[in-house]
C-alpha cells in the first residue's frame, strides 16, 4: 500500500476508460476510532454507490475495502479523508486493484 495525502490519492489513480469495477483497500490513520468513523464510512459508501466493508483495527486504525466505479471510489476516498466532525484523519494508505464485484452492500464489520 502506498501512503498518500488526499491530493496524491486523487492524482495517483487515473481513470482508465475501461468499463467495470475497481477496488480500493485502505488503512485510515489518525483519530478514527470512537468518533463514528465506521458509520460515516458506511454512509459515504451509500452516497457514492460503492460496496464493501469497514472495520476497526487493533492498532487504532480503520480498514476499508470498497468496490465500485472509478469515479465513485475517488469521491468515496475524498469523503474518507474528510471523516466525521470528531475524527482527525492524518493519512490513508491506499491500494487500488481491478476486481470482479463480490459485495452486494457496504457493511460495518465488528
Amino acid at each position: 500500500m502506498s501512503r498518500s495525502s488526499n491530493r496524491e490519492s486523487k492524482g495517483r489513480f487515473q481513470a482508465s476508460g475501461d468499463e467495470g469495477h475497481n477496488c480500493l483497500h485502505g488503512v485510515v490513520h489518525g483519530r478514527v476510532q470512537g468518533v463514528g468513523y465506521r458509520l460515516f464510512a458506511r454512509d459515504a459508501a451509500l452516497r457514492n454507490g460503492v460496496k464493501g466493508w469497514v472495520r476497526n483495527l487493533p492498532g487504532g486504525q480503520v480498514e476499508v475495502y470498497a468496490e465500485g466505479d472509478e469515479l465513485d471510489l475517488m469521491e468515496f476516498l475524498t469523503e474518507l479523508h474528510r471523516g466525521p466532525v470528531m475524527a482527525h484523519v492524518t493519512d490513508i494508505e491506499v491500494d487500488w486493484r481491478r476486481t470482479t464485484p463480490s459485495h452486494r452492500r457496504f457493511d460495518i464489520v465488528r
